[in-house]
């Protein structure tokens, strides 16, 4: 459990020095309110918007943030590396993963910085927290995903690849992200495990929206990030 001091101080510090990192592509539609609602509550944010087709980036930059742009798409991997060395060129202390299709919330975020008390990397977990919209046959494949990641990466999570993680700017460099797309996620696991960074699960809450749904986000594409890492990535 994190100490009450270190609560306070996230509670109380300047919230400028943790960079809330969004991966963003073709989310037109709902980037807007996703990064309104982290910069309301007080959160640096870095938007990449990964060579989106659309007006991603237009949207982006109308909440009031940050937005660095791909000319070309080069993966959700690639964008989140590139958002991660803006935020350290920026001096952050703590960094931030957090979703472009709004599944995650930002109530989680000071939950995860304050994890980092005792921790340099907590990672969410919908499984100790909640999921919503979420039919049967997706929770069953999530948790095959879990245990199949576990068995890869020599880790005991409860979760993975929920894509909400918050971790000190000390260890970014023993983190670094050479996978450019899906990959990245097992590719961080397995960087955990070797480097000896301290990891902390957190309960944290997952919404699978329509829009979400529509672009495949789920289950099967946990499996598939596994497959990408474990036997495509060299």
């Amino acid at each position: 459990m994190p100490a009450r001091g270190y609560n306070d101080a996230v509670m109380h510090s300047d919230r400028h020095d943790t960079w809330v990192v969004i991966a963003a592509y073709n989310e037109g539609a709902v980037i807007h309110d996703v990064v309104a609602g982290v910069k309301r509550a007080g959160w640096s944010v870095i938007v990449v918007d990964d060579g989106s087709g659309d007006d991603t980036a237009v949207h982006a930059r109308a909440a009031g943030v940050t937005v660095v742009r791909h000319a070309i798409n080069l993966g959700q991997g690639a964008a989140l590396q590139t958002g991660i060395d803006f935020a350290l060129r920026r001096g952050a202390h703590h960094i931030v993963t957090f979703d472009a299709d709004g599944q995650h919330a930002v109530d989680d975020i000071p939950v995860l910085i304050a994890a980092l008390a005792d921790a340099d990397l907590a990672l969410g977990s919908r499984f100790l927290g909640s999921v919503e919209g979420a039919s049967r046959q997706r929770m069953m494949l999530l948790r095959t995903a879990v245990l199949m990641s576990n068995r890869m990466s020599g880790l005991k999570l409860t979760d993975a690849h929920c894509g909400l993680r918050a971790f000190r700017a000390t260890v970014a460099p023993r983190l670094r992200m050479t996978q450019n797309r899906m990959a990245h996620a097992s590719e961080l696991l397995r960087k955990t495990k070797t480097s000896g960074v301290r990891v902390v699960e957190v309960p944290c809450t997952v919404r699978y929206t329509e829009h979400s749904k529509r672009k495949g986000q789920g289950g099967f594409q946990a499996v598939r990030i596994l497959f990408d890492y474990f036997f495509r990535a060299s």
